[in-house]
């Protein structure tokens, strides 16, 4: 069963890698937009990276892999789909850094222990099957003080979730968001962890494009539309943070949130 999913996560993965544009990707929006909170919230948990071994696990289009190199990092490229680990380093190629690639199953990767000073993970763990295991992979292959730094979507919210059941062409049939509760499985494994959770009235932007601007969600990612049309929606967007800052104060308003991120210290 898990060997069944992982190959129509592969499959998927590879499709989809075939239809990316690297022309049209602008690397530093995926760390720096006003609508990528989360990955503003790991680079501030990170430090100074500069010459780090970094694993990019689950890499995708590449896009974390360039922002890393070019802050210093060295970074390996690593992915289930040989697709996506082919379109990374072409976008390596086109913005003048030189990062490493590879194909892993995150829950049993081939690297030796204590290889990497950093393990990043962006929207990986629920395509897994068991993302416990993925990690404890990454504690594994981590030097010691080294960080593992993650962000996936979380199940808690009711919006997101009747999303999800309409955007079938756009995710695969076996993901699983993850429970808050992972955090208390890292914070058992890792010296130190820090988390935060974001998008709760924020979520009103995923309402608008499907309600106000009829934007089906199988018509475009919506995860990428806040990232490509950040500009439009800042002002809009910046507020709505602000009030999520507040309302995750309340007693568990933070499980209600879309994404979770974390970064655990070895």
């Amino acid at each position: 069963m898990q060997d069944e999913t992982l190959k129509k996560e592969r499959q998927f993965h590879d499709a989809w890698a075939s239809t990316i544009d690297i022309d049209g990707i602008r690397v530093n929006d995926y760390f720096e937009a006003c609508t990528a909170p989360e990955n503003r919230f790991i680079v501030q948990q990170m430090g100074d990276i500069t010459g780090k071994r970094l694993l990019d696990l689950g890499c995708g289009a590449g896009e974390n892999s360039v922002y890393f190199a070019k802050k210093g990092a060295n970074c390996v490229a690593a992915d289930y789909s040989q697709g996506m680990v082919e379109v990374a380093l072409k976008l390596a190629h086109k913005n003048g850094v030189k990062i490493e690639g590879c194909t892993v199953n995150a829950m049993a990767m081939d690297f030796p222990d204590n290889s990497f000073d950093i393990v990043y993970a962006s929207n990986l763990l629920h395509h897994l099957p068991e993302p416990e295991k993925a990690i404890r992979e990454m504690h594994r292959v981590l030097k010691p003080g080294g960080k593992a730094c993650f962000w996936d979507p979380m199940k808690h919210n009711p919006v997101i979730n009747v999303y999800r059941r309409m955007a079938t062409e756009v995710r695969t049939e076996d993901e699983t968001p993850l429970d808050i509760n992972i955090v208390n499985f890292v914070q058992s494994l890792f010296s130190e962890t820090a988390y935060d959770t974001f998008w709760l009235t924020s979520l009103w932007v995923f309402l608008r494009f499907y309600l106000i601007e009829k934007v089906h969600p199988n018509e475009e990612r919506y995860w990428k539309k806040i990232i490509i049309e950040q500009d439009r929606l800042k002002p809009e967007y910046s507020r709505l943070e602000e009030l999520d800052g507040f309302l995750k104060k309340l007693p568990l308003m933070k499980r209600l949130a879309w994404n979770l991120a974390v970064v655990a210290t070895k």
